[in-house]
């Protein structure tokens, strides 16, 4: 049984107001906050983890646990990448370019690891903690 929710229009509606409420929430934390980027990327990776593997730990689709590791994956990201941006001084560009080669090793890895990237046969944790 997949623990993911369908693809459907909602999915990709929630995924951007996830992504959107994760810029928000990451600079509330690094800049409202005055913690800084490299606090908050600390803090909200852990923040992932724990939810993560709370997902991987599941037996079911549980919607809520799922959307809350959706909203702490773009939360940890978009705070990882300011500080890549803003306290490490590599700038978008070469941010973008780290971020993009270590999800292409994922990608590359989980196919060769799997035999496909389909989202639509997810039922291992293996695979899960891929996706």
């Amino acid at each position: 049984m997949s623990k993911l929710p369908q693809i459907t229009a909602f999915f990709w509606i929630m995924k951007i107001c996830a992504t959107t409420l994760g810029e928000t929430a990451g600079d509330l934390l690094s800049m409202t906050l005055n913690v800084g980027y490299a606090v908050s990327s600390m803090i909200l990776i852990g923040v992932f983890l724990i939810t993560l593997v709370s997902q991987l730990f599941s037996k079911s689709y549980n919607p809520l646990l799922y959307w809350t590791v959706i909203l702490s994956t773009s939360t940890a990201g978009t705070t990882m990448s300011d500080f890549m941006d803003r306290t490490l001084k590599l700038g978008y560009a070469t941010g973008s370019l780290i971020l993009m080669t270590i999800l292409l090793a994922i990608f590359a890895f989980w196919y060769f690891s799997v035999g496909s990237l389909s989202v639509k046969n997810i039922k291992t944790t293996r695979v899960e903690f891929l996706y």
